[in-house]
């Protein structure tokens, strides 16, 4: 078995969420896998990723104000006819201003989280801390970019699921287990 403690540079990915179980495994591998440089850590031997997976925002389609493809008249009289581009520019515009609203939140909770977990970082020395962000299911997205970023080693915590729920809801940590490319190091969560 390889020396996970070795000498040469490493890339350590650390999957994180919102999660209490999420923040103790990254807590665990600053603790007993990632080595502090000394001094302003431009000489740091470890670079670790936070990853965190977005969800993809909801699809809506456009209101188009149409029943059975045929224009919409509003109180059925002829003075009171809407166009149906009128009507569906409308609801096109409604439902990008609600796609835009739900992916800037989707944006500013993605910055919260990692936020949250860069400073947990910046308690245990001088680590080099890369950043991720990647939109898609949680699954997927993290087995893709261990891949693309050439992880020597993938942290994530385990939220501790039985074997029905984690039957019916799926394991990310399951997953990312048997299809990463690289080792996996899941941590289970301890109550304080």
């Amino acid at each position: 078995m390889a020396n996970v403690a070795s000498s040469r540079e490493r890339r350590i990915v650390v999957a994180v969420d919102e999660s209490e179980e999420s923040l103790s495994a990254l807590r665990w591998c600053l603790r007993n896998l990632v080595h502090p440089a000394p001094g302003d850590g431009s000489g740091a031997k470890d670079t670790l990723v936070l990853l965190y997976a977005r969800p993809s925002p909801p699809v809506y389609s456009a209101v188009n104000g149409t029943e059975n493809g045929r224009e919409h008249h509003v109180f059925g009289t002829q003075e009171d006819f809407v166009p149906d581009l009128q009507v569906r520019e409308t609801g096109r515009s409604f439902a990008e201003d609600v796609t835009a609203t739900v992916d800037k939140y989707g944006r500013d909770y993605a910055d919260s989280v990692t936020e949250k977990a860069r400073n947990i970082c910046k308690d245990y020395g001088n680590v080099k801390v890369d950043v991720k962000i990647s939109v898609g299911d949680a699954r997927q997205v993290i087995c893709q970019m261990v891949d693309e970023l050439g992880a020597d080693l993938l942290v994530m915590g385990s939220h501790g699921y039985g074997f029905i729920k984690r039957a019916l809801l799926g394991s990310v940590s399951d997953h990312c287990a048997r299809n990463a490319k690289c080792p996996v190091l899941i941590v289970k969560h301890r109550e304080a």
